[in-house]
């Protein structure tokens, strides 16, 4: 790790690290990319098992990840959105993988960072790009948006039964002036929120918007279907998910090669499918490491290895 970069262990624990070696069946001499580099707690653990002529690609496009790149020549930094997948292991040779991770959602140290606006906790303002060189905001979206857009991202994003008294609420507060701070959304929505389940419909309400900045959803779906393109055959994928709408993203890709509808079959009844799915129930983490680290409440854990 350079010099002045963060330990792992301030920046962001790895959820289920064991499971997702395990996942990978890391081969030595094997190619590796980590789309989800964080901290670099599960690439490091993917370093520690390679050869000298294994090689891993990470991706992360938020500029605080790269104080923890290492010092380790096979060891390749993509600063760019997963979403852009095959041209960048094509440009550093990394075609075909033996394995690909990805552990979505936010890390801790980019919810602990108070200026970034992603978290509760803090007042700031509403932010939560994860990359920052892009232009929409929270505060984009909250002051521009229409409602009939705000009821979607909130309904579907936030998955929250009020969405559509939500949205409204918002346009009215906007009138009288713009929300641009965590404290002034919290205000403008105090009525609707919930007594003694606050940080519940808050942290909903924070995901949708988060979601929607980032585009996330998008991004899993553009890379779950580059991944087949770039894994050799036997190779794995593993994906880590934190709410309900990645993983079902993640569920059905790795069961029918689609995000909707049924298995294709070719004229003899053949399903047309590039997976095989390893874990018939996602894996969860344990009690233990539950207890050491809350982030992993949420984790579901699903493998799969390509036709």
């Amino acid at each position: 790790m350079p010099e002045g970069g963060l330990q792992m262990t301030d920046y962001h624990v790895p959820v289920m690290l064991q499971e997702c070696l395990e996942g990978l069946a890391i081969q030595p001499d094997g190619i590796y990319v980590d789309v989800t580099f964080g901290g670099g707690g599960h690439s490091k653990a993917i370093l520690n098992q390679l050869g000298p002529k294994g090689k891993l690609v990470a991706f992360d496009q938020d500029e605080a990840a790269q104080q923890n790149i290492p010092s380790d020549e096979r060891f390749e930094f993509v600063d760019q959105n997963f979403r852009y997948l095959k041209n960048n292991c094509r440009l550093h040779g990394a075609l075909p993988a033996d394995g690909i991770l990805a552990d979505l959602g936010v890390s801790s140290h980019q919810f602990d960072e108070a200026d970034r606006g992603f978290s509760i906790r803090f007042d700031a303002d509403l932010d939560m790009r994860m990359d920052r060189s892009t232009t929409l905001t929270a505060k984009v979206v909250l002051n521009t948006y229409s409602e009939e857009d705000l009821h979607r991202i909130f309904g579907m994003y936030g998955e929250l039964h009020n969405a559509k008294t939500l949205a409204k609420t918002i346009v009215t507060a906007r009138l009288n002036s713009s929300i641009v701070t965590v404290s002034e959304l919290k205000e403008a929505i105090s009525k609707l929120t919930p007594r003694g389940k606050e940080n519940k419909y808050l942290a909903q309400v924070f995901q949708a918007l988060r979601i929607e900045v980032n585009q996330e959803l998008e991004a899993l779906q553009e890379f779950l279907e580059q991944s087949v393109e770039v894994l050799k055959s036997g190779g794995r994928l593993v994906v880590m998910s934190y709410h309900s709408l990645e993983d079902r993203l993640v569920k059905n890709f790795m069961a029918k090669g689609k995000f909707r509808g049924e298995v294709e079959k070719d004229f003899f009844g053949n399903e047309l499918k590039p997976f095989d799915v390893l874990t018939r129930k996602a894996v969860v983490a344990s009690t233990a490491e539950i207890d050491q680290n809350s982030r992993a409440r949420s984790a579901k854990l699903r493998i799969a290895v390509k036709r």
